[in-house]
């Protein structure tokens, strides 16, 4: 379709019935000229769905080629995830930000992670002298953010343990903020967090170590965490593969688990922003951002705020502009029914424009 396309609908999160019109990739104002093409009314018009934890280019065993990170990204982006945080990609995906018909992937570098101490061939694997050197070369390949592995399990101890000593974290940390980037960290447990915090990390993935201790800080500086619903559903699987050979690190895992819910549930009641994420690309397939927003509403937030977290307050979060006004970016998403109040129809979009032009319309 060419000229100006116009939709009419209901459009969030205002939630007042509005035209949009798009051209040229953007949102614009109502044209005097007269070639407009309606390409859908009715509905709600919802700004781009957002995965803010997602690794296009890996799967289980490291980097893949670029059909398959093609293939990745057109899964998120039929599912509705037009704006994509990398949070950890041992390969060069920025061929994609050439494709029109392709999320914008906000990267973090690859993941930093200590010798033997994370899955083989995801991350760069140092030791805490080499941390503020990596974290300068990710900070400048990466989007404004750089990813840490904060804790893995340590064969010696047997359970989860810190990656990095406090010191390696906080000259580690500051560089990056010197360079302007922000600082994530993938870390379980609860061992690893008070360090964390205390050096200034940014966001906290998965979260489940998140204890009450802790919950004041982390409102105060506003540490978002993304809890990766849908992974923690794996954690009942890993305890068992490894309680014959670790079984401390077994239990600490199923008792991680037990209490995500709760832990989480509190984060969030304590004002620590939460946003959607899905660990897509290591484990878990892509195309699964509608159903991790649906969850969390398992931890507290009611269908409005499961959405924001997963498409206008995670856009405003990642520096992107956060609602349909003319200017910004021409990508949302389009449903049949009000998603607010039912997050199911979220698996089933009835359009979906990226960049100004329909991707998908049923």
């Amino acid at each position: 379709m060419t000229g100006v396309l116009r939709l009419a609908g209901t459009v969030l999160p205002a939630g007042e019935q509005q035209e949009i019109h798009l051209s040229g990739g953007l949102v614009v104002d109502r044209p005097a000229a007269a070639d407009v093409t309606t390409v859908h009314t009715g509905g709600w018009i919802v700004p781009g769905l957002v995965d803010a934890h997602c690794h296009i280019g890996l799967d289980q065993h490291g980097g893949v080629d670029e059909q398959t990170q093609e293939q990745q990204a057109i899964a998120d982006r039929d599912a509705g995830a037009l704006l994509v945080r990398d949070a950890g990609s041992p390969v060069d995906t920025r061929w994609i930000d050439d494709r029109e018909d392709l999320p914008k992937i906000i990267r973090a570098g690859r993941h930093l992670a200590r010798s033997k101490r994370y899955l083989r061939n995801y991350g760069w694997e140092i030791e805490p002298e080499e941390l503020v050197a990596y974290v300068e070369q990710e900070a400048r390949r990466g989007d404004g953010w750089v990813k840490l592995v904060g804790d893995w399990i340590d064969r010696e101890a047997g359970d989860l343990t810190p990656c990095w000593p406090a010191e390696a974290l906080d000259a580690a940390i500051a560089r990056a903020h010197e360079l302007g980037a922000r600082v994530t960290a993938h870390v379980f447990g609860e061992h690893a967090l008070p360090d964390l915090l205390a050096a200034g990390i940014d966001c906290l993935e998965h979260g489940t170590g998140i204890g009450p201790d802790l919950l004041s800080e982390m409102a105060e500086r506003q540490v978002a965490v993304v809890p990766t619903l849908i992974q923690l559903e794996n954690f009942p699987q890993y305890a068992e593969q490894a309680a014959g050979k670790f079984p401390v690190y077994a239990a600490h895992m199923t008792d991680l688990y037990e209490r995500r819910l709760q832990r989480l549930r509190d984060a969030f009641e304590a004002g620590v922003p939460v946003y959607a994420g899905t660990d897509a690309g290591g484990v878990l397939g892509h195309g699964l951002v509608a159903q991790e927003i649906q969850a969390l509403t398992e931890i507290g937030l009611s269908g409005e705020q499961a959405l924001a977290a997963g498409s206008w307050a995670a856009r405003e979060w990642l520096g992107a502009p956060s609602e349909l006004r003319p200017g910004d970016p021409a990508d949302l998403v389009v449903y049949d029914e009000d998603p607010r109040a039912n997050p199911g129809i979220l698996t089933h979009p009835r359009l979906i424009a990226l960049r100004g032009r329909v991707i998908f319309s049923r």
